[in-house]
């Protein structure tokens, strides 16, 4: 738990720095390049990490502040190994960083599959017949037609005897039968 815990700060401070970078790399596009930089990452070597990251690569092993290797997208482990490497802020290396992406791009393709599975499951059960939820609600309304139809019957057979009691019922074996002006 210890762990998860200290993983998600990590991610999440991955995420915003790369989101970050990646903004101050649209921004230095639109920008009119200069060809070479004010000055050279070498004399920030032996200061500190904060001010070498302003523009270049801060290296731990060494104290040395590099040029960012811009041809490659990682440093090569011959320049810095991917722990001691600092780029943008001294509190992450590269190697939670890639860490942190893989982990979130992990739990994105696992939900995705996992909410595929689950709408696949969900479209075969229905197309595979009535569950037992509609079978129950089938019964219960056809015993309610049932019970319907049953008052309907002894409501129609109050109803003949209440005409035969007064002699208006047509079909009647009572020999009497209701005057009629004619």
């Amino acid at each position: 738990m210890e762990v998860r815990r200290r993983l998600l700060p990590l991610w999440l401070q991955g995420l915003a720095l790369l989101w970050g970078r990646a903004g101050i790399g649209l921004a230095q596009l639109s920008i009119t390049a200069s060809p070479a930089p004010a000055h050279a990452c070498s004399e920030f070597s032996q200061k500190s990490c904060e001010e070498c990251l302003k523009n270049c690569l801060w290296c731990y092993t060494n104290n040395t502040c590099i040029d960012y290797p811009v041809r490659s997208i990682l440093p090569s482990s011959s320049l810095c190994s991917l722990s001691n490497a600092r780029w943008g802020v001294c509190w992450i290396n590269f190697e939670a960083l890639i860490i942190a992406i893989a982990v979130v791009a992990g739990l994105i393709l696992v939900s995705i599959a996992v909410c595929c599975c689950y709408c696949c499951y969900c479209r075969r059960r229905s197309r595979s017949g009535p569950d037992e939820e509609e079978e129950r609600l089938a019964r219960k309304r056809e015993e309610q037609r049932l019970q319907s139809l049953q008052r309907k019957h002894e409501r129609k057979l109050k109803h003949d005897e209440i005409r035969k009691k007064y002699g208006l019922l047509q079909d009647s074996d009572n020999p009497y039968s209701r005057f009629e002006n004619e």
